[in-house]
């Protein structure tokens, strides 16, 4: 007997919705980030992780299309289990992650006298790594 696949981003997922930050009146997300890390640019506003960004969670729909007016909305996982994109330096299962390049997270850096106040900037923890493609993570 074979043991059943599990689908752990099902688990108790979390969702919040956010308004996108604009650069030059156009909005930092598109349709192609959905499934890509986001971090916290302003109040209750949400754009793309950049390297060393304080990761928010997973982008999971937007609202509209980038074909749309109007303005948009996000849906972001921001608890719960989820799998992101990775970059160097690569996570390994127990690390914390932060933002990498180009929708993706890394290895969080190791705590520092530079960490701001309130704590490290880490976030979650990797509990599974598919080579140098994706973590899985516990968005905690």
């Amino acid at each position: 007997m074979t043991i059943r696949a599990q689908n752990l981003e099902t688990i108790h997922p979390v969702y919040a919705t956010f308004t996108i930050h604009q650069t030059g009146g156009v909005d930092d997300l598109k349709d192609a980030d959905i499934g890509l890390p986001v971090t916290l640019s302003g109040d209750y506003e949400i754009g793309p992780c950049s390297v060393a960004s304080i990761l928010l969670g997973k982008l999971t729909a937007l609202t509209l299309s980038d074909a749309d007016d109007g303005e948009r909305l996000a849906t972001v996982q921001i608890a719960g289990i989820c799998t992101l994109p990775i970059s160097t330096t690569y996570p390994t299962v127990g690390d914390r992650v932060v933002g990498g390049s180009a929708g993706t997270v890394k290895q969080a850096p190791a705590l520092t006298g530079d960490d701001p106040a309130g704590g490290n900037i880490a976030r979650g923890t990797v509990v599974a790594v598919n080579g140098t493609v994706s973590c899985t993570i516990i968005l905690t």
